[in-house]
């Protein structure tokens, strides 16, 4: 919440919480060159992955919660109108807690 509060500070018209020096998206490469020029050894996805085995293995959430893929049938996505938020928020902060403590979460 902290680095959220700080770009908040300097946030631009872009509506983008880390716009790009451009004012555009950040690039799919920039989360990984930042990776190598800070020496963590780590690559993008693999905090997606580590999320979703945390979610499949420790949460009762389902997979679909816990992804944001579009649902490729139109007739569901139609009717699924819900942007689940607040299942999310507090799917989001289960993983902080997690991550932060290493606690399992309540879900």
């Amino acid at each position: 919440m902290a680095v959220l509060d700080e770009a908040r500070k300097i946030a631009d018209k872009s509506g983008l919480v880390f716009p790009s020096p451009t004012g555009r998206v950040l690039s799919d490469s920039t989360l990984s060159k930042l990776l190598r020029e800070v020496g963590i050894g780590a690559v993008p996805h693999g905090f997606r992955s580590s999320f979703r085995d945390w979610a499949a293995e420790r949460t009762e959430v389902p997979r679909e919660l816990a992804l944001a893929h579009v649902n490729s049938d139109r007739v569901e996505a139609a009717y699924r109108r819900s942007d689940l938020f607040e299942r999310r928020r507090r799917l989001m902060a289960d993983w902080a807690h997690y991550i932060g403590r290493g606690a399992t979460p309540r879900a």
